[in-house]
């Protein structure tokens, strides 16, 4: 500071009014420094700003038009006059800088960092120095694609009905003007990004996983394990390959650390604990044994599993806030989570095999949610016309005595009051029109077993109990036309009708079950919302992540949505 600045700014500080000639002094001493501020805020960028916004494209933006994001920076931009969000005084603000951090790190959440062009951004803040045009580039691209972050991250990149699922909810509503304008002026950008995210424990758990994932796939050769002569490994056979896969179960978290490095060439005992672990987590048969099956999922990349997690979180970014108490129906895991209260703790959570629709097109069960308003005790099974065409008429044609060893009955009309008919040729004819109609009378062998569970919907599918109760014992339980077989319905019933204003105790419904009346209806005080959902990766509290099968090829059809390569 030369000596003639600080003889004016001592005469300021000392008081009273300084003389022309100080003042003068002071404001050529000041100039270089305020000079360039002064001229950004006389001009300002807020013209280059409203510019910009008309034109709807970005100059430098390789996903240059936001139309789509135009109404939300409208609102906000006009809101305060076309300032800048993510810059003061010609220098990018802590938020802008922390935004960029995430932008590039948001692999980390199950998106591409690519999709937001951080990079692209970046390497502009050297010019907010040089014009307000330049300043004004920089805020809007930042602005497009938080908007775009925020989105992807709230409601999902791709929509469930472009995924062929019908989730016919209204998702959580975000307001992204009001959080683009509150992320821009957090104290910790971090924290505000977190509230965007689905709140359910099971997403944030997945989402860690995801981290350490992405870690073990960078081990290229952590999968790789020779192959083995015969069909299978059984516990005590020798195996080339025992170091290796050791290590790979040791870092899967399958096997004890202090194990994983063991030099033994043996399948011993410790090493079969882990392949039955390994083999729990990935739905398969456990048995300790290495075949086929098994040893398909132990050299699966690892890449692929990472590639299962993000699809996974991908698809519960697209459900709603559980505003009730759900009941939750996970296809590829083949399980039914009832939910006690709106958390998805697991301590709060009933939780039971299930039985879904086999692979065929026209069989799987579809993706939807509906609201469960009835339980049904022993139903009969109106057999839909489809099963009844290509499956029930060649047996009835065949053997004459099918209708009375399965307990069917041709009936004209609907409901439950419908009158049986003649199983005569002419009625076998209508049957075949579908002028008459198929069912099955109510009883233990009835294929719903004892019990429905009714949730009206476009595809006649709900949830019932089942006579083949020796399904359940399979790794693979794709075995219906499309409804959902519960292991236990009886704690289904009882889950259900805990807001009944009349009790339903574990032994009345069993009596229902076995000795009630047949078709005995009873409408749920509060209906119950059910999610039939689809996710190959789930996470649990207790630290282990879970990977199934893409039974319908639901992954592969959600990769090209987002535009992903397959993982090979």
């Amino acid at each position: 500071m030369s000596g003639t600045f600080r003889s004016a700014l001592r005469a300021l500080v000392r008081g009273g009014r300084a003389p022309r000639r100080v003042a003068n002094v002071l404001v050529a001493c000041l100039l270089p420094w305020i000079g360039p501020a002064v001229a950004a805020d006389a001009g300002g960028p807020g013209p280059a700003l409203r510019q910009l916004l008309a034109g709807r494209q970005h100059p430098y933006l390789a996903a240059a038009d936001f139309t789509r994001e135009y109404d939300v920076l409208a609102q906000v931009y006009g809101s305060r006059n076309h300032a800048p969000l993510w810059s003061a005084g010609a220098r990018a603000t802590p938020q802008a800088i922390g935004l960029l951090h995430a932008l590039e790190a948001a692999p980390a959440r199950g998106l591409r960092s690519g999709d937001y062009e951080p990079g692209t951004i970046s390497a502009r803040l050297g010019e907010l120095r040089s014009s307000p045009a330049q300043v004004a580039q920089f805020d809007l691209a930042l602005s497009i694609v938080a908007v775009r972050f925020l989105s992807d991250l709230h409601f999902g990149r791709a929509t469930p009905q472009a995924a062929g699922f019908h989730l016919e909810v209204e998702p959580t509503r975000l307001d992204l003007a009001q959080t683009l304008a509150r992320l821009a002026a957090s104290a910790s950008v971090k924290s505000t990004l977190d509230g965007v995210e689905p709140p359910f424990t099971h997403y944030r758990l997945l989402r860690e996983a995801l981290a350490r994932y992405r870690e073990l796939a960078g081990d290229t050769g952590l999968h790789r394990l020779p192959p083995f002569a015969g069909r299978s490994l059984k516990p005590g056979d020798p195996y080339a390959g025992a170091a290796q896969l050791r290590r790979l179960l040791g870092a899967l978290g399958d096997l004890p650390a202090d194990q994983a490095f063991m030099a033994d060439p043996f399948i011993g005992p410790e090493l079969v604990a882990a392949i039955e672990q390994f083999q729990r987590r990935h739905g398969l048969a456990v048995d300790g044994i290495i075949g086929r099956r098994t040893f398909a999922e132990l050299t699966r990349p690892l890449a692929a599993r990472l590639r299962q997690i993000e699809l996974t979180l991908e698809r519960w970014r697209w459900l709603p806030h559980f505003e009730t108490p759900p009941i939750v129906v996970n296809i590829p895991q083949y399980r039914l989570f009832a939910f006690h209260t709106r958390v998805d703790r697991e301590a709060e959570i009933v939780g039971m095999d299930v039985i879904v629709g086999q692979s065929f097109p026209g069989s799987r069960t579809p993706v939807f949610t509906e609201e469960m308003q009835q339980v049904v005790f022993r139903p009969y099974w109106d057999v839909p016309h489809s099963i009844t065409v290509r499956e029930m008429l060649p047996a009835i044609r065949r053997n004459p005595d099918y209708f009375a060893r399965h307990r069917l009955e041709i009936v004209r009309g609907a409901g439950d009051d419908a009158v049986p008919v003649p199983t005569t040729p002419e009625n076998v004819v209508a049957l075949a029109a579908g002028s008459l109609r198929l069912r099955q009378r109510p009883g233990p062998d009835n294929s719903l077993g004892l019990v429905k569970f009714v949730l009206p919907n476009a595809f006649n599918v709900y949830l019932h109990a089942t006579p083949a109760h020796e399904l359940f014992g399979e790794s693979r339980r794709a075995f219906s036309h499309g409804c959902i077989r519960v292991r236990d319905p009886v704690a289904l019933a009882e889950h259900v009708f805990h807001d009944q204003p009349e009790p339903w105790s574990r032994e009345r419904i069993e009596f229902a079950m076995r000795e009630g009346p047949d078709s005995q209806r009873v409408t749920l005080a509060r209906p119950v919302r059910v999610f039939v959902v689809y996710g190959t990766a789930v996470a649990t509290e207790a630290g282990r992540v879970l990977f199934f099968d893409d039974v319908y090829g639901h992954d592969r059809r959600l990769e090209a949505l987002l535009g992903l390569e397959p993982v090979t």
